[in-house]
């Protein structure tokens, strides 16, 4: 089973995280079924357990929202899950980061996006806008990325899933599936009882945690039920760089960042044609070669701007570009602001 017993009400572990906390402040207790179990609590709070302590990990990191103080987050768990509701409050560009020890399944109720772009290890980039009852599922293990920039203010939930509370059946065909990365998918099941879940989580604590706990694991049936009836269509690579390649051509470009680089440098270096070479990068990268370049400089230029006393127009000159205007409509292209807006959104 993923879980044991629920001792008290889902509701009573959640906790409104205050908006200036960093992500860094938030840890996620998941205990492992053990002879007792009991609900964590967000932003430090202590945690109160039986007189007899089960075994407890302490699961960092969650979800990093930056900027933190864009969103208001409410957490609750129990043994082997937990969830997070996550309400963006302005329209700002907002990134997110996780890779960690669990599963985790992104569920969007709502949200249009002006921008953005996503990523999950194992699966092609997404620049999907309409986020509405969409899935995201990341294994454990498998690193999760993405930003954008809401036309409304968008609103997410969380679960997170202990790997080793998943083994419902003793199947070895199931206890033993290798989970594979999803990315904006819609599964209507596993969409409703998310919902359910969630309504459940923020409610007046009159539901039975018999309940809550059976939704949970119903989540995680519909889990393996997708992978299981749906397996992730596998990226296409044929015809892309080999390893060499691809580890020659991004260490020429990391050393020569802020310089002009030329197409036919880069073709030289794999030993390939400028057409060949620009159709395999892009099948290896997601991008073309002056665009994964152009990203490439703006990433160095957030630093800058996030660490640096460095006006715009001097970190543009660093990073290469010969105008504050080219700078300002290649870093805007890149993450939807300009270089002044992501500057003051760290502030």
């Amino acid at each position: 089973m993923l879980t044991k017993s629920l001792p008290i009400n889902a509701t009573s572990s959640l906790e409104t995280r205050p908006p200036h906390r960093p992500p860094g402040d938030v840890a996620l207790f998941i205990s492992r079924p053990a002879e007792g179990s009991y609900v964590e609590r967000a932003d430090r709070v202590q945690v109160r357990r039986p007189h007899d302590h089960p075994s407890t990990n302490m699961v960092r990191p969650i979800v990093e929202i930056s900027p933190p103080e864009s969103v208001e987050r409410r957490a609750a768990s129990w043994p082997g899950m937990a969830a997070e509701i996550v309400q963006v409050m302005r329209s700002d560009r907002i990134e997110a980061r996780f890779r960690g020890p669990l599963h985790l399944l992104a569920v969007y109720a709502g949200g249009m996006c002006h921008a953005g772009e996503t990523f999950v290890e194992g699966v092609p980039n997404s620049t999907v806008r309409d986020l509405t009852r969409k899935l995201v599922f990341v294994p454990a293990g498998h690193a999760y990325w993405g930003w954008q920039v809401s036309r409304v203010r968008s609103r997410m939930v969380y679960f997170y899933f202990d790997p080793a509370s998943f083994a419902i059946n003793a199947d070895p065909s199931v206890t033993d599936l290798p989970f594979s990365p999803r990315l904006f998918v819609e599964a209507d099941e596993l969409c409703d009882l998310a919902f359910r879940l969630t309504k459940s989580i923020e409610g007046d604590g009159s539901l039975h945690r018999p309940y809550v706990e059976a939704l949970g694991v119903l989540m995680a049936h519909e889990l393996i039920r997708l992978q299981i009836a749906e397996p992730a269509a596998k990226p296409e690579f044929r015809g892309g760089l080999a390893a060499w390649q691809e580890r020659t051509v991004v260490a020429y470009i990391e050393e020569h960042v802020a310089e002009p680089i030329s197409l036919a440098k880069l073709a030289q270096l794999a030993g390939l044609s400028r057409c060949h070479f620009s159709r395999a990068f892009k099948q290896s990268f997601g991008r073309p070669p002056h665009r994964y370049h152009t990203g490439r400089r703006i990433e160095r230029a957030k630093a800058l701007l996030a660490k640096s006393a460095q006006s715009v127009t001097e970190i543009g000159l660093t990073m290469g570009f010969s105008e504050t205007s080219s700078f300002s409509t290649a870093f805007r292209r890149e993450t939807g602001l300009t270089p002044s807006s992501y500057r003051r959104s760290l502030v």
